[in-house]
């Protein structure tokens, strides 16, 4: 199946369907010997529990919850990230191939910025985004910059682990969701009793996780986690929706001290096949801090904010995706698709084909009757 096409990441068993893989967000089928033009039930469940092994709590999780996640090596060749779960009766599987080789600033093609986001000594980093826009890779990015930088003890909590990290210049200790630990809140508590200098939280997926990982970034600790938003502006709504309405005033103040960047994420298709990642990327300053302690409002909105520090490294969607275009990378269409502010993004697209004589005149369909002006022109000569 991972040979079959090229940018495969990922691995898809649906009863009625055939083995699938997704290259560059398309499913394709993959044909293989003996034939399997649909899996059976049959198919899926020991496909299931040849993934699953001898893991009980995996199994636990699958009967009560109806779904469960693990990760699954292919010996030295492939490690996936796997979600197991019921469906009308049957069950399916995907499994999200991690890359084998540890994702880098510069291999990931990440703008300096981030190496500031290595180098904080305390307080929130949050990389947020919809499913399968590479938060997991960049903030792997981010623990191996400082596991090449800096001698600390990092302590991650994943579900499940993707990336190993070896020990270089810092210390790392990794712990999965189920196998070593039993929720995200207890293995956090545990995390503020183990020394680190680092903390990496999987996901923030409800309030006690948000409670304690604030808590952590108060104390001194570098908390990186992720957020399943869009920008920077929705993230901080999240947060904010996991606790009541009398908690909203001062939990406004505690993200306002502790939050250091948010950097939200999209996968653009590319013009000459691929992906290409687009990055919103909002630190802090006294407007920003301001914003989330008071709230957005006219003139103090956070894409507002964003743009007007762009000398810093900061960035908007639109603004990446601008760059994009302007130098080639991605289509006119896939930039008015993606853009935030679409009507600024189709007035800057119009100026980049005027600069390149690319804009062609629509006939307007309006013709100069040349014949009822013949007695004026003769007038005039």
């Amino acid at each position: 199946m991972l040979d079959a096409h090229e940018g495969i990441s990922d691995l898809v068993f649906s009863v009625g369907q055939p083995m699938q893989v997704e290259t560059f967000g398309v499913l394709k089928p993959v044909h293989v010997f003996p034939s399997v033009k649909k899996l059976t039930r049959f198919q899926t469940e020991q496909i299931a529990l040849a993934i699953i092994g001898p893991a009980r709590h995996l199994l636990r999780d699958l009967l009560i919850h109806g779904a469960c996640d693990c990760s699954y090596a292919l010996r030295e060749e492939a490690r996936f990230r796997v979600n197991i779960f019921r469906q009308r009766g049957s069950l399916a599987i995907v499994m999200r191939k991690a890359q084998t080789a540890m994702p880098t600033l510069a291999s990931l093609g990440l703008s300096p910025i981030f190496r500031d986001m290595a180098k904080a000594k305390n307080g929130l980093i949050v990389v947020t985004g919809a499913t399968g826009s590479g938060k997991t890779t960049t903030l792997s990015a981010i623990l191996n910059e400082i596991n090449e930088t800096q001698a600390v003890h990092a302590v991650t909590l994943e579900d499940p682990i993707e990336f190993i990290h070896q020990h270089k210049k810092a210390t790392f200790n990794q712990r999965e969701l189920g196998a070593d630990f039993d929720s995200f809140p207890n293995g956090l508590r545990s995390a503020l009793r183990q020394a680190p200098k680092v903390i990496l939280v999987g996901e923030m997926r409800d309030r006690a996780t948000v409670e304690i990982a604030l808590t952590a970034a108060e104390t001194g600790h570098l908390v990186l986690s992720t957020i399943h938003t869009i920008n920077a502006g929705q993230s901080i709504n999240r947060i904010l929706g996991m606790f009541d309405l009398a908690e909203e005033t001062q939990l406004r103040l505690r993200l306002s001290e502790t939050l250091r960047y948010i950097v939200s994420q999209r996968l653009a298709p590319k013009t000459g096949g691929g992906r290409l990642l687009i990055n919103e990327i909002m630190g802090t300053n006294l407007r920003v801090r301001e914003a989330i302690a008071l709230g957005e409002a006219e003139g103090r909105s956070f894409y507002d904010i964003i743009e007007a520090n762009a000398t810093f490294g900061w960035t908007t969607f639109d603004q990446s995706l601008s760059r994009a275009y302007q130098s080639g990378v991605v289509s006119a269409d896939t930039a008015d698709l993606y853009a935030t502010n679409k009507a600024r993004m189709t007035r800057f697209i119009d100026g980049v084909k005027k600069e390149r004589g690319l804009v062609n005149e629509t006939p307007s369909g309006l013709k100069l009757d040349l014949e009822a002006l013949a007695p004026t022109a003769g007038a005039i000569r």
